[in-house]
C-alpha cells in the first residue's frame, strides 16, 4: 500500500490537525473509559473520577509525544498513540477495592520498573518474532479487539430492550459507510481522512436522531490539571504480582502493534528500536502512576487508521499527543469527544480493527509456506481465539495464570512462540 505522507513528511498544518483529531478521537474514548470504570467501581466522588481521567489524558499526551519524536534512547519515534489500557481493567478493580487507589499506584509503578527491565533485551526478543510467529500476533491483535467494536454498536446491557436496537445498528452502519465511500471515492487529503470523516458523519447524524447525551460536557469543569502522588503510594506483594502480570501482556501486546505499525509505515522494526519504544511504554507508565493516572500500552486502533489513511507521519500522532493534553487541561474539551455515541465508534472500529488483521495477513504471506509454518499459524490463532470465544476454559486455573492467559493475543503469542522454538525447520514445502 503506497503511503501518502511517509514517517517523517509532515502534512500541511491544516491536515495535520484533521488527521491528528480523528486519531484523537478514536483513542480518547478509550483514554478516558478506563479510569472512569476503575474510578467509579472503586468508589471514588465523582470530582476525584474526573481527577484521575484528566491525569491518564495528561500522561497519554505527554507519552504519545515521547513516543514519535523519541527523546534520546526513549521512543521508538513511529506514530504511536499511548494511553490507559483495558489490559488494566480487571486487575486494577480488584486491587482498589481491596486495598485502595494508593495499592493501585503502587502496584503498577513497580510493574512499570518490569517493563523497563524487559527494554533492555528486546534485541533478543525481536529473534522470537519471525514472520510467521508476528504474522499471527499482529493478526490475533485486529481480531481479538474486533469484539469491542461489536459491543460498543449493539450498547446497552443484553438484557436491555436497547440492545443491539435498529437505530444503534443503522448508525454504525452508516458511519461504516462514511468511512469506505471516502476511503473509495476520496483523494489525497480527503480519503485520508476518512475515519475523521466517518466519526463527524455519525456524530451528526446521532445528533438529529437525538443518540448524544451531553450530559458529561455540562457536568465536566472548565480547568484541571494532574495532582502528583494524590493518593500517596502503598507497595502490596499480592498487588504487584497481580499487575505485573498484566504487563507481561502489555509487553507482548506492544511488540505486536510496534512491528505491525513498523509494517504500515514501511519501515523496518529492530531489536533496537523496540528496546526504544518499550522503553517509552514502561517510563510513560512510572510517570502515569506518580501523576496518579492509570498505567499505559499503545493503541491498537491507531495502528489500523494509519494502514486505513495512509499518513505514517509521526508528526500528525505527535499533534496528538499535544491535543491529548490540552484535552486533559480543559475537560469540557474532552468531554465533548466522550459524547460521541458508542455505535459510531463501533460502526469505525470495525474498519480499525479489520485493518489490523489484514496487516497480520500480510505478514504471514511473507513467511515460507510450509507445513510446519502452517501448524504454527493454525495452532497459535486456535489457541489465542480459543480464550476469546470461551473464556471459561480458563476457569479451572489458578487466579495468577487466569489473569496472564485470559488476554488472546498473550495465550497466542506465547504458544506460537514455542511451537515456532520448538517445530523442525527441515521440514518441505506443501
Amino acid at each position: 500500500m503506497k503511503l501518502l505522507y511517509t514517517l517523517n513528511q509532515r502534512p500541511p498544518l491544516g491536515l495535520s490537525l484533521i488527521l491528528a483529531i480523528q486519531h484523537l478521537l478514536a483513542s480518547i474514548g478509550g483514554i478516558v473509559t478506563v479510569p472512569l470504570v476503575v474510578g467509579t467501581a472503586v468508589g471514588l466522588p465523582p470530582a476525584e473520577v474526573v481527577a484521575l481521567i484528566n491525569a491518564s489524558l495528561f500522561v497519554s499526551g505527554v507519552a504519545t509525544i515521547i513516543q514519535c519524536i523519541g527523546i534520546g534512547p526513549v521512543g521508538i519515534r513511529l506514530p504511536v498513540v499511548m494511553g490507559s489500557s483495558f489490559a488494566f481493567l480487571g486487575v486494577a478493580i480488584a486491587i482498589g477495592k481491596e486495598e485502595g487507589i494508593a495499592s493501585i499506584m503502587g502496584a503498577a509503578l513497580v510493574g512499570s520498573l518490569l517493563v523497563i527491565a524487559a527494554s533492555f533485551y528486546m534485541d533478543k526478543i525481536r529473534r522470537l518474532f519471525p514472520s510467521v510467529v508476528s504474522g499471527v500476533v499482529v493478526t490475533l491483535i485486529g481480531l481479538t479487539i474486533l469484539p469491542v467494536a461489536i459491543k460498543w454498536i449493539s450498547g446497552t446491557a443484553e438484557d436491555s430492550a436497547e440492545f443491539a436496537s435498529l437505530g444503534k445498528l443503522l448508525l454504525a452502519a452508516l458511519s461504516l459507510a462514511i468511512v469506505v465511500l471516502v476511503t473509495v471515492f476520496g483523494r489525497g487529503s480527503l480519503a485520508a481522512a476518512a475515519i475523521f470523516f466517518g466519526l463527524a458523519g455519525g456524530y451528526l447524524l446521532a445528533l438529529g436522531l437525538g443518540m448524544v447525551e451531553l450530559h458529561h460536557v455540562t457536568q465536566a469543569s472548565w480547568f484541571g490539571r494532574p495532582v502528583p502522588l494524590k493518593y500517596g503510594l502503598h507497595f502490596s506483594w499480592g498487588a504487584i504480582l497481580s499487575m505485573s502480570l498484566v504487563y507481561i501482556v502489555v509487553i507482548a501486546e506492544a511488540t505486536g502493534d510496534f512491528i505491525a505499525l513498523g509494517r504500515n509505515c514501511h519501515t523496518e522494526i529492530s531489536g533496537d528500536d523496540l528496546k526504544r519504544g518499550l522503553l517509552g511504554d514502561g517510563l510513560g507508565s512510572s510517570l502515569a502512576a506518580l501523576l496518579t493516572a492509570m498505567p499505559l500500552a499503545s493503541f491498537s486502533q491507531n495502528v489500523g487508521i494509519v494502514s486505513i489513511t495512509g499518513v505514517a507521519s509521526r508528526f500528525v500522532v505527535a499533534m496528538t499527543g499535544g491535543l491529548l493534553i490540552l484535552s486533559s487541561l480543559f475537560p469540557k474539551f474532552a468531554a465533548l469527544a466522550v459524547t460521541i455515541p458508542k455505535p459510531v465508534i463501533g460502526g469505525v472500529g470495525l474498519v480499525m480493527f479489520g485493518m489490523i488483521a489484514y496487516t497480520g495477513i500480510r505478514i504471514l504471506s511473507k513467511a515460507q509456506d510450509t507445513k510446519r509454518n502452517a501448524l504454527i499459524v493454525c495452532i497459535g490463532l486456535a489457541s489465542g481465539l480459543a480464550v476469546i470465544f470461551e473464556p471459561r476454559l480458563l476457569h479451572q486455573l489458578p487466579d495468577e495464570l487466569a489473569t496472564f492467559f485470559h488476554s488472546g493475543i498473550a495465550t497466542g503469542t506465547i504458544v506460537t512462540v514455542i511451537l515456532n522454538a520448538v517445530l523442525p525447520q527441515s521440514d518441505t514445502e506443501g
